[in-house]
């Protein structure tokens, strides 16, 4: 079992920036896969962005170029640095991790963007 916490999620202005955490409950070593969800009022859960076990890190187009992940294998916490926030970044975002055929799921962190 993983246990997931998220934390971080705010009321920011547009243009503003936003560190979200997503604390694990194992080593993220064990963790194949650790990655940042959001699901927008009335829309679908969708990635934003992740990260391998081995420090590889990928974005969705709307992520890229403003968002940056990074880990602190140390806190067994994976951070998404999120910055020229956009109204439609309003929304909760969830951390996931993959372990061995499992997936985790955190309990959600709400970003609210005003324009």
């Amino acid at each position: 079992q993983v246990q997931l916490v998220e934390s971080g999620g705010a009321l920011v202005e547009a243009g503003g920036s936003l560190r979200l955490s997503c604390a694990a409950s194992v080593n993220l070593v064990s963790i194949n896969v650790m990655a940042w969800y959001r699901q927008a009022p009335g829309k679908q859960r969708e990635l934003v962005a992740l990260i391998t076990s081995g420090g590889t890190s990928n974005y969705t187009d709307s992520a890229k170029g403003r968002f940056t992940l990074s880990r602190d294998n140390a806190k067994n916490t994976v951070y998404l640095q999120m910055t020229s926030l956009r109204p439609e970044d309003t929304a909760v975002y969830y951390c996931r991790a993959d372990r061995g055929s499992s997936a985790y799921w955190g309990q959600g962190t709400r970003v609210t963007v005003s324009s």
